[in-house]
């Protein structure tokens, strides 16, 4: 039977951590959902570069009321099913497979989404009735896909942000990798040294990525400068959400005991060239920025440099469905559905309540029952079934204690 074949209850779009998770929520209650993703369950995951692992640690104390902080529901353990405190990309989108099968969760890929038209557009709200006259269509929503129209009556976008790289934050980056076009850091500089003869790279950007691409390439052997506006890497703060964490601290450590690492705080990157061979210097690239004082610095670099320059949102035909708060972040209902369009909700690490960041698994997930439980009302289901999750300490409702320096629930 086609997926078009059948009027849902809940489309989710995105098969990853957050719609595998808000998936599983669904599935407890009684209604028609479906989970579709235009590529396979964490494919996401599985484009990490190979030396990535996860930056939360995994640990099976879920019997103790202390779910494993990168499990998406409250009784799987990513350590316990894969062995490893801190997964790579691979193995997690692995545990994601394995959730989907154990609760048998309604997973339709490769399925594309391209437009989603709310029907409660008036020019997509009335129909002709049988008699001739006009009808007014159910609220709800169409989504044009790949494998045809799908309707149902509510949408949860949970397509994560991996898949938009920002590859575009100033002229001539196009010159660059990203971070998230590398399959390996080893890989990526042996390909490189073996053309320019050079085993020095530059980085720009020193948050989480960048400092992972200099762990990375320093830990292969080869040298790795940094370069940020600020200085992350000296930042504190008691959100990890804020600065970096623990295990790549711990891991930035290591790589500056090899002697390989340069990191240059107060330089803003503004430019990429290519540059020309000139004397003993072979033919590579240009890159100005400008430093605290404001005055104008260059790097040449042989390799290309990585842009550690993050992320986007990747909301693609959701996005005019969604506004913007002045800082940037999605705005978003208390139970975590757009303030424009009623009945499409969000899942995922871009949720952002009174300045709170809910980026990392173990703060997003706990929004997973927040959405069920708003749909299942609306639809007048039964939600008990999702008081495990309360009891898990995975069911956060009540906002009102989140601040920017502490989320005390």
């Amino acid at each position: 039977m086609s997926v078009t074949d059948t009027a849902y209850d809940v489309v989710v779009v995105g098969a990853g951590a957050a719609g595998i998770g808000v998936g599983v929520a669904l599935e407890k209650l009684d209604l028609e959902y479906l989970i579709v993703d235009r590529e396979e369950i964490g494919h996401s995951f599985r484009q990490w570069p190979a030396e990535t692992r996860l930056l939360t640690p995994s640990f099976p104390a879920n019997s103790f009321g202390l779910p494993d902080l990168n499990a998406i529901t409250p009784d799987t353990s990513p350590a316990f099913a894969l062995d490893h405190e801190h997964p790579t990309g691979e193995a997690y989108a692995d545990y994601l497979s394995r959730v989907a099968d154990a609760y048998e969760l309604s997973v339709e890929t490769p399925v594309a989404v391209t437009e989603i038209t709310s029907t409660a557009d008036s020019e997509h709200s009335e129909t002709v009735a049988p008699d001739g006259g006009v009808a007014t269509a159910e609220e709800g929503f169409q989504l044009s896909t790949s494998q045809g129209p799908i309707e149902t009556k509510f949408v949860v976008w949970a397509a994560g942000h991996f898949g938009a790289p920002e590859t575009a934050p100033f002229p001539g980056a196009d010159h660059a990798v990203h971070y998230a076009e590398i399959d390996s850091f080893a890989a990526f500089a042996e390909r490189e040294s073996e053309q320019t003869g050079d085993d020095a790279f530059l980085i720009i950007g020193g948050y989480e990525s960048g400092i992972d691409a200099a762990c990375g390439l320093t830990a292969a052997g080869y040298e790795a400068t940094v370069v940020d506006p600020g200085a992350p890497w000296e930042f504190r703060h008691p959100d990890p959400s804020e600065s970096l964490a623990p295990f790549t601290r711990g891991r930035l450590q290591t790589a500056k005991e090899t002697g390989r690492l340069s990191c240059l705080p107060g330089i803003r990157i503004d430019t990429i060239e290519p540059a020309e061979a000139s004397g003993e210097k072979p033919q590579g690239f240009d890159v100005y920025g400008i430093d605290s004082d404001g005055d104008r610095v260059h790097h040449w670099t042989a390799n290309r440099p990585i842009l550690a320059t993050g992320f986007n949102s990747v909301l693609g035909p959701a996005k005019s469905h969604f506004e913007r708060t002045d800082d940037g972040s999605i705005d978003l209902t208390d139970e975590d559905e757009s303030t424009t369009t009623p009945g499409l909700f969000y899942s995922g690490p871009d949720v952002v309540h009174n300045g709170v960041m809910f980026c990392f698994m173990y703060k997003f997930r706990a929004r997973f029952p927040v959405i069920a439980q708003a749909i299942g009302e609306r639809l007048g289901i039964e939600t008990d079934q999702l008081e495990e999750y309360r009891e898990a300490n995975m069911f956060l409702e009540d906002l009102s204690c989140c601040e920017p320096d502490m989320c005390d629930c």
